[in-house]
């Protein structure tokens, strides 16, 4: 069984932009469990744990998608959270996609979109909460004491929450296996699947 997800991978300056991002919020965070850059995907579809045939069809979908999308631009942009400031559970930072002249509306929503249906087509559970790109930067276990929910407060509406990172140019789609250990989670891409 293979623990797989559908994600688009993050080049080197874009995991840089983010180690700088954490690095910042971690002196006003420390007790919180942070996620290593290098480890941060954004996230299409996670699939769970699949058998090789399962597997085989995760990546026929992936390769029809990728055929019907085009390379398109995005950015990281903005710090929230999900839950409340009392109760909240992720720290992310979002992800901005920059309009094409090819096609209307967002091309990372329209993408998602075509993904989706060749997963259900496949018999896959997809989530069915709508999609909302973002990048986890945190997790959060515990409830934050009230001073660190002012200080994430503070965070959330500095000039650290407005900043973006450059531009990126999307081009692929990758199935990847994710492997869980003590020292954290290790993902490698099993199949690259290149837009049109």
């Amino acid at each position: 069984m293979t623990r797989t997800f559908i994600a688009l991978e993050l080049n080197e300056a874009l995991q840089r932009f983010l180690g700088e991002i954490i690095s910042q919020i971690s002196q006003e965070l420390p007790g919180l469990r942070w996620v290593d850059p290098t480890g941060i995907h954004l996230t299409l579809a996670f699939l769970g744990e699949l058998s090789d045939d399962e597997l085989a069809e995760a990546v026929d979908a992936t390769e029809e998608a990728a055929q019907k999308a085009i390379p398109f631009e995005y950015r990281l942009k903005g710090l929230g959270i999900f839950g409340s400031t009392h109760q909240t559970r992720v720290i992310w930072m979002g992800v901005e996609d920059l309009p094409s002249g090819k096609i209307q509306g967002s091309p990372l929503q329209q993408l998602h979109r075509v993904l989706t249906r060749k997963l259900e087509l496949r018999g896959f559970e997809i989530e069915k909460r709508p999609f909302s790109p973002h990048l986890t930067l945190a997790r959060i276990k515990q409830p934050l004491s009230p001073d660190e929910q002012q200080r994430l407060q503070r965070l959330l509406h500095s000039r650290l929450a407005g900043s973006s990172s450059a531009v990126y140019q999307v081009n692929n789609l990758c199935v990847m296996k994710s492997e869980l250990s003590r020292a954290g989670a290790k993902y490698t891409c099993l199949k690259e699947s290149s837009f049109e």
